[in-house]
């Protein structure tokens, strides 16, 4: 018995008839459509890195500029 993955399953409720041709071995005739829309996962995935480092920077700048308003107005008062 071969085990179904996940993925399998959600290939199988978007469309049952190219699950069946994926078990049989059949390969798609949409090769080009496929690469491209692997490829534009792949920069998406890119691009959501790229924007969690960058929302990461910006906390640790804001945190440095914290500091340094606390310091500024420590060193005022004393």
């Amino acid at each position: 018995m071969k085990i179904i993955r996940s993925s399998e399953i959600g290939s199988y409720l978007y469309c049952k008839r190219a699950w069946w041709y994926a078990r049989k071995g059949k390969v798609s005739d949409n090769q080009a459509e496929m690469k491209a829309g692997t490829e534009m996962h792949e920069q998406h995935g890119r691009q959501v890195v790229t924007s969690n480092l960058t929302r990461i920077l910006a906390i640790i700048m804001l945190l440095i500029a914290l500091v340094m308003l606390v310091s500024y107005c420590t060193a005022q008062i004393l």
